[in-house]
């Protein structure tokens, strides 16, 4: 639990952390970024599989490029959902998602170093 908490909170400022460095994303507070943080997380864990699994044709001739594509609209579907979270195009989100997911590997291999063994 204290993993999930932990994580939940890093997400959230690493997704601060991609509102200031990229213009194209704007939270509106800390607030915000912990909810958006928490519907991003909600939508990679339960539409993302369904649309991975409805797409694979098109992965599969891209040759994996389209998860881009998909890791980019879940970005924009948490951006509309959330009124303090706002992307400015789909470009933006392709890009915030690039550096979002970037600091999601960081903070994943750094929780693994706190966390060993799956201790949750």
């Amino acid at each position: 639990m204290a993993k999930l908490v932990v994580k939940w909170l890093l997400s959230a400022t690493a997704l601060m952390a991609v509102a200031y460095l990229y213009s194209g994303v704007v939270l509106s507070g800390f607030a915000a970024a912990l909810l958006a943080a928490l519907i991003i997380g909600l939508l990679n864990s339960l539409v993302r599989p369904v649309l991975l699994l409805l797409t694979l044709p098109i992965t599969v001739l891209t040759l994996g490029l389209f998860f881009f594509v998909i890791n980019a609209a879940m970005f924009y579907a948490a951006s509309g959902l959330i009124a303090g979270f706002e992307v400015r195009d789909f470009g933006a989100a392709l890009i915030g998602s690039l550096l979002y997911s970037v600091a999601g590997l960081i903070i994943d291999s750094a929780l693994e170093g706190l966390f060993p063994n799956g201790r949750r």
